[in-house]
């Protein structure tokens, strides 16, 4: 139940506060007293956007704030959104001069969607330019879902539907890289096979060009050596030869003073590591491969390499493998994409033979709850004064799975006998809108958990009896819920547990709306100025008083 309004700075609004009961609450103003002002402010504690050019003060924040009495049994959505519980709830909306929104739940900072949610279990805004929603499928399909006791599976079956889409559009997504990737995938895998060949981690890319440099060159590296070893090993004129001999003689000066013994040792040594590297040089001259079948393998290894090096615009053999083991994952995951897509596949098929048996169950519920609904509103609409107003409920099957299961919806309808049924939208004249909207508005409060409902304007459109019956459908939903109304009829008027009247007035040379509860004798004045007008006459207040004896 909405217990209280505050809200500051809001378009004609500098300050308003407003405390309401339980039952039939009416409230009634002039046109253009700001009415549809306070159901702005309360559509912002709805989770709508805000609009800066509905601040009374640029310069000041504007604040929307309700208390809500609620019931435990919304705990759970308290727990689920780390939200303090309280039966006495506050919800507030701030919106700073910079156009920053904020909103807040018992002082807990929360979302949008978290505000849109919650406001929504505790009350339901509809006004008298919203009877088209009528005409919307989702909107149908709300109402007789409500008479259904449909509601969890509904739920159920929207998650499992929205998953289904989500899981097609990923294998739809999948299968097309799988489509691009069959297109390169022949050629990649060549580019893959090419580099494995070329047998590319056995590689030292400067070793096969020293390699390839010392076969090609091995005429003249022969020949260089052959004259090396000529000097070296010639007799008595040779270079070891002499060596050897300056060998000799150094070791007997050093045996006549140590001076040059230091001296000695180093030409010793020198001369040991000379001679060895004489050795290792004839092993080399030894081993130079004379096979040109030899060099022509390792020339095209180095062409095989150089032409890779070309294609893939890179220099390094490290680069070659990154490349390759590049083109290695894109295949592998190329091959991971099909049995992905046959996983989900699988998944897909479960969730469809699940989504079909809940479609099932839906369609069976709706089609027990079409014939109570068809005699409820027909009765309705009859004491509404349609009494020849006849409505019908059409199912029709869908080949897939659509967002309310596996059929598509609409409200035929006839307000006069003799005549055929049609799509309502086509059907209803505006006098009827209204209170077809009623009855079906009566009709979804008895089944639904919501504690308060606002109809704004609903009854437009209708007097005399109509407006009396109309008032009395009214009375009859304000026993089991909170109903607050905004309306200009003196009939409706008049059953109101309490009455609030809308104003507008100069306050400090300021045009503001203010919003005053009526006590009985100001209701009275309210209701006869409803019936005959800004002069009030006695035929007016008498009348009046019989509304009111009479509520």
């Amino acid at each position: 139940m909405l217990n209280r309004i505050f809200i500051q700075n809001f378009a004609l609004i500098d300050q308003l506060e407003i405390h309401l009961q339980e039952g039939l609450q009416v409230i009634t103003g002039e046109t253009g007293a700001g009415k549809s002002i306070i159901l702005g402010a309360l559509r912002l504690i709805m989770g709508e956007r805000a609009d800066l050019k509905n601040f009374a003060d640029l310069e000041s924040k504007s604040i929307v704030e309700t208390e809500f009495k609620i019931s435990k049994n919304l705990q759970n959505f308290f727990i689920e959104n780390d939200l303090d519980f309280d039966e006495n709830t506050i919800i507030r909306r701030e919106i700073l001069p910079s156009g920053k929104s904020r909103a807040f739940v018992n002082d807990v900072p929360v979302t949008l969607d978290i505000l849109k949610e919650l406001a929504e279990k505790l009350v339901d805004i509809h006004s008298q330019f919203e009877t088209s929603n009528l005409f919307s499928e989702a909107y149908q399909f709300k109402i007789i879902d409500g008479l259904s006791e449909n509601k969890n599976l509904i739920e159920n079956y929207q998650r499992d539907f929205a998953e289904l889409l989500q899981l097609k559009k990923e294998v739809e997504k999948l299968k097309d890289q799988l489509s691009e990737g069959n297109k390169e995938s022949d050629y990649k895998q060549f580019l893959l096979e090419e580099l494995e060949a070329a047998n590319l981690e056995n590689v030292n890319f400067e070793l096969l060009q020293s390699q390839i440099s010392l076969a090609e060159n091995k005429g003249t590296i022969s020949e260089l050596l052959a004259q090396i070893f000529a000097r070296t090993d010639q007799d008595e004129i040779g270079v070891f030869d002499s060596l050897y001999d300056i060998k000799n003689k150094l070791n007997k000066i050093a045996e006549l003073s140590l001076q040059f013994s230091e001296i000695n040792q180093r030409f010793e040594e020198n001369y040991i590591e000379l001679k060895d590297t004489l050795f290792q040089l004839q092993n080399e001259a030894e081993n130079i491969d004379t096979n040109p079948e030899n060099l022509l393998a390792l020339q095209e290894q180095n062409d095989r390499i150089n032409a890779l090096f070309l294609k893939h615009k890179v220099s390094e053999i490290e680069d070659l493998l990154l490349i390759k083991n590049e083109l290695s994952a894109e295949q592998s995951s190329f091959l991971d994409l099909e049995t992905k897509i046959s996983s989900l596949e699988k998944e897909i098929i479960s969730l469809e033979n699940s989504l079909e048996k809940q479609a099932k169950i839906l369609t069976k519920n709706r089609e027990k709850a079409i014939p109570i609904f068809k005699n409820k509103i027909e009765n309705l609409l009859q004491q509404l004064g349609l009494e020849k107003a006849k409505l019908e409920v059409e199912l029709t099957s869908t080949k897939d799975f659509v967002l309310f299961g596996k059929e598509k919806i609409q409200l035929l309808f006839q307000a006069n006998s003799g005549f055929p049924l049609k799509p309502i939208q086509s059907a209803i004249s505006g006098g009827e809108r209204s209170r077809v909207m009623l009855a079906i508005k009566k009709l979804m409060a008895e089944n639904a958990e919501l504690p308060t409902l606002i109809l704004d304007e609903i009854d437009t459109g209708v007097s005399g009896r109509i407006a009396d019956e109309i008032g009395n459908v009214m009375q009859e939903m304000a026993e089991n819920m909170q109903l607050i109304v905004i309306t200009h009829l003196a009939q409706v008027a008049a059953k109101g547990n309490d009455n609030y009247k809308v104003l507008k007035s100069d306050i400090a040379g300021k045009t503001q709306t203010q919003i005053l509860p009526l006590n009985q004798e100001e209701k009275l004045t309210e209701i006869a100025q409803l019936l005959s007008g800004s002069k009030i006459t006695d035929a007016a207040i008498l009348q009046a008083k019989e509304l009111m004896r009479y509520q």
